[in-house]
């Protein structure tokens, strides 16, 4: 799916909306400074290399990236800058790593000396915001709960985007580098991030259909057992409120750090220790959101593993249990994690079919989107569908890959070709079609 740059006209007007008379700005209302950061996002460039926010976060990928997405990139992607551009070619990325592994060089603890302290880091999807990054210690972005300099808000995050992956050279001096965000471009930016998936958390349990995901959502809430609800409560980012209070999204040291072969660390390329949040950092990392996990792999901040089985599994070894997290949680408990394989599967089904259940969501939610464009808009109404096909096809995959309900597989697939079919022939006489299987597919992975 390829993300179109707004027309001047549609620029102009949104912009337009700021202006009144003297040096006062009002706010545009909410669609329109949404539209504005969408265009920002995707095409803004703050004077930099050419990159923008939709070059590591792409919407066709869950506003993410992996390492198969990009395989399918051009040369001359923005995304490989530091191949083409010489004075980026040291210390600015890891090509190999980058390509490899999807991993970005990420300065975290400051620029004083690039050669040495960097950090290698998967790129966080931006889905449902609103309901992952509130801690009672203060905004928690990226994965270590740190990724925004300052006051750790998403503004900021923006800010500390620019100056780590826009700049025209490693001195990173703004206005010669790239230039910085205006407040008006920061409350746009914002405005669209928190736009970006769910808005909601889920309220488990489900009344799931299959069996495999059905128990494997039983030992997911269970505190005896799989014990993730604790810290994912409702398959989001936040505490349980019952053990945490309001603590929200929490930051832990799960040993990830100390796992043994890293797939990074095979390549024999320079991967510094990551220490995660603080400067120096203290090795924790925040909690991310589940429900979106099992199609925007690979897992962890390091990407370090592949699979949602495997990262399910990565709770039931020395790593884990040998980790301050897991010695807090083995003392609360009694125990460490110890599933076995087929509960580890079970697990990673409901995962599975809680993300595919969102992908649908969101499928419809975009088709309807779509519908309501009125007027000549009809780029818009293309982009929409488009990511809508994008979503369906990503809930095909993340059943398929778990073995699971075959039957909502193909109702999935009769959607997508109905939307593909309304791409194709510019027409919406396939529009209800691809609604009625979404819904069909939808009844088949839960019940009322």
């Amino acid at each position: 799916m390829e993300v179109r740059r707004l027309t001047g006209a549609i620029v102009a007007s949104i912009v337009g909306a700021f202006s009144i008379t003297g040096c006062q700005t009002v706010p545009p209302p909410e669609d329109d400074l949404e539209r504005l950061g969408e265009d920002i996002f995707f095409n803004e460039t703050f004077a930099g290399n050419g990159r923008t926010c939709g070059t590591c976060h792409r919407a066709e990928e869950n506003f993410a990236l992996s390492p198969a997405f990009i395989a399918t990139l051009p040369a001359d992607d923005p995304l490989f800058v530091a191949e083409t551009n010489p004075n980026l070619a040291d210390n600015f990325e890891n090509p190999e790593l980058m390509r490899k592994f999807a991993l970005i060089l990420e300065n975290q603890d400051g620029f004083g000396d690039l050669p040495n302290n960097f950090n290698m880091r998967g790129i966080p999807h931006t889905l449902a915001l609103p309901t992952s990054i509130a801690s009672a210690d203060g905004p928690r972005t990226g994965w270590s709960g740190d990724g925004a300099p300052g006051d750790g808000t998403l503004r900021s995050f923006a800010v500390g985007a620019v100056i780590q992956h826009f700049t025209l050279s490693t001195n990173r001096i703004a206005d010669v580098d790239f230039r910085l965000p205006t407040e008006t471009e920061l409350d746009a930016l914002e405005t669209f991030q928190l736009s970006l998936g769910r808005q909601e958390e889920l309220d488990l349990p489900l009344a799931l259909t299959g069996d495999v995901a059905r128990r494997g959502q039983e030992i997911f809430l269970d505190n005896g057992l799989g014990k993730c609800n604790a810290c994912h409560f409702n398959a989001g980012a936040n505490g349980d409120p019952v053990i945490f209070g309001d603590a929200g999204n929490l930051n832990f040291n799960t040993g990830v750090e100390d796992l043994p072969d890293q797939p990074a660390d095979l390549t024999g390329q320079m991967n510094p220790p990551d220490d995660g949040f603080g400067n120096p950092g203290i090795g924790e990392f925040n909690t991310p959101t589940l429900i979106e996990a099992a199609d925007t792999g690979p897992f962890f901040h390091n990407n370090s593993v592949e699979t949602i089985e495997g990262a399910v599994a990565f709770y039931n070894g020395e790593s884990f249990n040998n980790s301050p997290a897991g010695q807090l949680l083995s003392g609360a408990t009694g125990s460490g994690i110890n599933l076995d394989a087929t509960q580890v599967v079970e697990v990673a089904a409901f995962l599975r079919v809680i993300n595919s259940l969102e992908n649908i969501r969101e499928s419809i939610d975009l088709i309807q989107r779509s519908e309501n464009i009125r007027g000549s808009n009809r780029l818009r109404k293309i982009e929409l569908l488009e990511r809508a096909s994008a979503e369906t096809h990503d809930a095909i995959q993340v059943l398929v890959g778990g073995g699971l309900h075959p039957s909502a597989v193909k109702s999935l697939n009769q959607a997508r070709l109905a939307i593909d079919t309304v791409l194709r022939r510019h027409t919406s006489g396939y529009i209800a079609d691809a609604l009625d299987a979404l819904s069909a597919a939808r009844d088949k992975l839960v019940g009322t």
